[in-house]
């Protein structure tokens, strides 16, 4: 993937420069970068999205409301993606590179994090303990950050332990927290969600909701992102 770990501040960038003004993205478009993300959508098909839905509405009679939310451009960036797809263009993803990140730098990304979680005050349940399993993951990415001192690893293959490291921290606290804060949260997104149904499949509707829940929990109870889009 192109800019591998620029993906969210060069699609942020982009929307603002095409909008024509600064607007800062919502909790639902920061969930909908990821779903492409994810999905392995690249960094140019999703600036081609942008641009191909910005060009259609500039060409509307009336602009009454300026566009608002990434959501609007959703359609086109999965129709520029699968354009890329078949005409097999942007398939190499730099995959050994370490484009600039220096291990100090991660390090560093990592003790931050590792502090963070063992200052976050998290809910529990019988049996279920997230403060627990935070303070192990604090302590794996102690580990981590004193590895990365001695050597520099693959950023993808730290970036995917990262990865699992957070979606386990994530399940333990959705078990723990009330079902009626998760049903709140989720009814939230539903409404955000309400004016764009039309515009994405219904499985990328259901994958935002979850991104979008979870990217609500997480910056509620402070505990940070641990990927590296982060730093």
């Amino acid at each position: 993937m192109d800019n591998y770990f620029n993906y969210f501040t060069e699609i942020e960038a982009h929307f603002q420069q095409r909008r024509g003004g600064i607007l800062l993205l919502s909790t639902l478009d920061w969930a909908l970068i990821e779903t492409w993300k994810d999905a392995g959508i690249p960094l140019e098909a999703a600036l081609r999205g942008v641009d191909a839905a910005f060009d259609k509405y500039d060409q509307r009679p009336s602009k009454t409301r300026k566009v608002n939310s990434l959501a609007y451009c959703a359609q086109e960036v999965l129709a520029a993606a699968e354009d890329m797809k078949e005409a097999a263009v942007g398939s190499a993803r730099g995959a050994g590179s370490n484009l600039g990140f220096h291990s100090a730098e991660i390090a560093d990304f990592l003790r931050r994090n590792a502090a963070e979680l063992e200052a976050a005050r998290l809910p529990s349940r019988a049996g279920i303990s997230p403060g627990e399993i935070a303070r192990e993951a604090a302590r794996t990415l102690e580990e981590m950050a004193v590895e990365v001192e001695t050597k520099l690893p693959r950023l993808e293959d730290l970036e995917r332990k990262l990865t699992l490291l957070e979606e386990k921290l994530f399940a333990v606290l959705l078990a723990a927290i009330p079902d009626e804060e998760v049903v709140a949260v989720r009814a939230q997104a539903d409404r955000e969600l309400a004016p764009y149904r039309s515009k994405m499949p219904a499985g990328q509707i259901e994958q935002l909701q979850k991104q979008y829940a979870h990217k609500r929990l997480l910056e509620k109870y402070r505990i940070p992102r641990l990927s590296l889009f982060y730093m």
